[in-house]
């Protein structure tokens, strides 16, 4: 379901320092949490083969998948708040806070 197919009073919002709300529709939020709740599966998997004393190696592929979905999940979110967010604050008038907000967040997620 699309954002503006959705009451606002029924969206998801949270709050950031920007001067607007970020509204997302339930199924996008849904789909987050859901991978989110697999990822963090997966590491207390990664936790339980450390403890049961599993091959190095072994482990580092783990890690190196939960690393790969989390990439996903990271880009989802930039997907969403491209297509959401940034068009809100563009029809808003607000793009240069917009890409100032998001510019800072980039440079701390990329190496």
């Amino acid at each position: 379901m699309a954002t503006s197919d959705v009451p606002r009073d029924l969206e998801p919002v949270h709050e950031h320092d920007s001067a607007h709300p970020h509204i997302h529709s339930e199924e996008s939020v849904r789909r987050v949490i859901n991978r989110l709740s697999r990822i963090e599966g997966h590491i207390r998997g990664i936790k339980t083969m450390v403890q049961g004393d599993r091959p190095c190696p072994d482990v580092l592929i783990q890690i190196a998948a939960v690393r790969g979905a989390l990439d996903r999940v990271a880009r989802m979110i930039l997907d969403e708040h491209l297509s959401q967010c940034v068009a809100r604050a563009a029809q808003e008038g607000n793009i240069d806070a917009e890409i100032e907000e998001l510019k800072a967040a980039l440079d701390r997620f990329l190496p």
